[in-house]
C-alpha cells in the first residue's frame, strides 16, 4: 500500500482558490482524491476546478461564503449529496483585516476574523465531522499559523484566532478519536504566497526574518501541501492532536 496515497476519497478545502488551500488541494487530487473546491466567488471555483479537471484530476467547485452559517450547512450538504461524505477536511479559509497595535482594531475588523477564521471552522467541524467518527474514519486539518505560537506586536487578533485553531485541534482529536478521526493543525511560517509580499517590499525586515530562519528561504506552498497530505494519508495515521509547524525553523532559533 502506497503510505501516502489518498485514492478514493473525498476531500473538502476551504479557501482553495489561490495560496495555500489551492495547493493542498491540487497536491490532494494527485494523490488520489476528489477535491472540493471551495471559495466564496463562484467563477474564481469553477476556474480552478476545471483547471485541475484538464489535468486529468477529480475536482469539483461547490462556493461557499464561510463567514454565513447556513451556507456551511449547505456546503456539507451539498458535498454529502454529490460525493456521499467528506472524508478529509481542511479548513484553510481565513484572513487578516488590521495590521498593527490591538488597541486600534476596527470592532468590524476583529468580528470578521473571528467569524471567518475561528467561528466557521467550528461551525463546519461540528457539520461534518460527527459523520466521520460515525463511519469510523476521517482526517482534519486545521491551518493555524506560526503567529500563534509566537508573541507579534502586529497581528493581534489574526493570531489569536491560530493560536485557538491549534487548540480546537486538540480539543477535537481528544473528542473524536475514539470514532479513529484524526485531527491535526499546520502552522506554517513565512510562505511565499501574496501573502507575504508585505515582507519581500521591505529588504530589512525580509532580511531579519531569513537571518531568524535556520534554512534561509521562505517555503513553497507545496511543502505546506505535502504536509497536508502526509497528515491525511496513511502515512499519518498515528498522528493527531499535533500543531505540525512548517517554518524552516524559524521557531526555535534563539
Amino acid at each position: 500500500m502506497d503510505l501516502f496515497s489518498l485514492a478514493g476519497k473525498r476531500a473538502l478545502i476551504t479557501g482553495s482558490t489561490r495560496g495555500l488551500g489551492r495547493a493542498i488541494a491540487l497536491e490532494m487530487a494527485r494523490a488520489g482524491a476528489t477535491v472540493v473546491i471551495s471559495s466564496e466567488v463562484p467563477d474564481d471555483c469553477a476556474q480552478v476546478a476545471a483547471a485541475f479537471g484538464a489535468q486529468g484530476l477529480s475536482a469539483l467547485a461547490i462556493p461557499c461564503d464561510v463567514s454565513d452559517d447556513d451556507a456551511l450547512d449547505d456546503l456539507a450538504t451539498a458535498v454529502e449529496n454529490r460525493l456521499g461524505g467528506v472524508d478529509i477536511l481542511v479548513c484553510n479559509a481565513g484572513l487578516n483585516l488590521h495590521n498593527g497595535p490591538s488597541a486600534t482594531t476596527p470592532d468590524i475588523a476583529y468580528d470578521r476574523v473571528m467569524a471567518i477564521n475561528l467561528r466557521s471552522v467550528f461551525r463546519l467541524c461540528n457539520r461534518v465531522v460527527p459523520a466521520m467518527a460515525a463511519r469510523g474514519d476521517g482526517a482534519v486539518i486545521l491551518m493555524s499559523s506560526l503567529s500563534g505560537l509566537r508573541g507579534n506586536r502586529s497581528l493581534g487578533v489574526y493570531s489569536m484566532t491560530k493560536a485557538a485553531l491549534a487548540q480546537m485541534a486538540r480539543n477535537m482529536a481528544v473528542e473524536y478519536g475514539p470514532g479513529n478521526v484524526r485531527v491535526n493543525a499546520i502552522s506554517p511560517g513565512l510562505i511565499d504566497t501574496d501573502l507575504s509580499a508585505v515582507f519581500k517590499a521591505d529588504p530589512a525586515r525580509f532580511d531579519k526574518r531569513m537571518a531568524q530562519t535556520p534554512l534561509r528561504r521562505m517555503g513553497t506552498p507545496r511543502e505546506v501541501a505535502g504536509t497536508a497530505v502526509y497528515l491525511a494519508s496513511a502515512a499519518g495515521a498515528f498522528v493527531t492532536g499535533h500543531n505540525l509547524v512548517v517554518d524552516g525553523g524559524t521557531l526555535i532559533t534563539d
